[in-house]
Formats: C-alpha cells, structure tokens, sequence
C-alpha cells in the first residue's frame, strides 16, 4: 500500500520543482526624512523597486527628491545607472540661516533582486546639539 503512494508523490516533485526554480520574485523599499530648526526646514525621501519574472527578466525603478525651506536653500537630486542593470540614486536637501540650520540626505541603490535605501537628517540651532537621526531599510527578492 505504501508504494503506491510514494510513486506518485516522486512524480509530482519532478513536476514542481523546475517550476519552483524559475520562480519569481519582487523587492520594494525606501527611506525619507525631515529636519527643522528655527525657520528652516530639509526633507527627502527615496524609494526603489525591483522584480524578476519567471522568464528571468528584470525591471527596475528608483525614485528620490527633496526639499528646503527658509533662509538660503539647497536642494538636489539625481539618479544614475551602474551599467549592470542597477540604480544609483540620491537627493539632498539644506537650508540655513545664520548658525542655524537643517539637512537631510537620502541615498537608495537597487540591483538585481534587492533594494536598499538610506536618510539622514539633522538639525542644529546655536547653543544647543545637533538633532540627528538615520533610518535604513533593505529588501530582497528571496530567491
């Protein structure tokens, strides 16, 4: 009795298996974050995707930005391709006025089946101690 069970159980598993090896997969993330001292304020965010078919194809994205406000302001953001199918990208964000000031930077990278991404931020205001703050993410496709 148990040998007809196992038979076609064995032929089920050469059936699942290479469909299991193609399988497909996805990873999502980003970061952002803000920083505010006196009149000024920075922000910026990052945020990436990656995702693999089942015919092994890859597509990939990557969005970043940012802003300031008050005083003198600074803002810039750009996205770069590494040549093997990943994504570079960055924003930078600052404003100041006097001795008092705020920034934030994101960085977020994408390549084949992971995404990570970066913010720091800080603020800081005479007489008193930097405000800081770092928040990181990473995913992957798990294959």
């Amino acid at each position: 009795m148990t040998t007809r069970f196992i038979v076609p159980l064995a032929a089920l598993g050469l059936i699942v298996l290479p469909a299991l090896a193609q399988a497909q997969g996805s990873a999502t993330g980003g970061t952002a974050g803000s920083a505010a001292a006196g009149g000024t304020s920075a922000s910026t965010v990052g945020t990436g995707g990656t995702s693999t078919g089942a015919n092994g194809a890859t597509g990939s994205s990557l969005a970043t930005g940012g802003s300031a406000a008050g005083g003198k302001t600074m803002d810039r953001s750009h996205v770069n391709e590494t040549g093997n199918g990943g994504l570079n990208g960055q924003s930078k964000a600052m404003a100041h006025d006097g001795g008092t000031f705020s920034k934030s930077h994101t960085q977020t990278k994408v390549r084949d089946g992971e995404v990570e991404s970066r913010t720091k931020t800080m603020a800081h205001e005479p007489g008193s101690k930097p405000v800081k703050s770092t928040t990181t993410t990473g995913s992957t496709t798990g294959r």
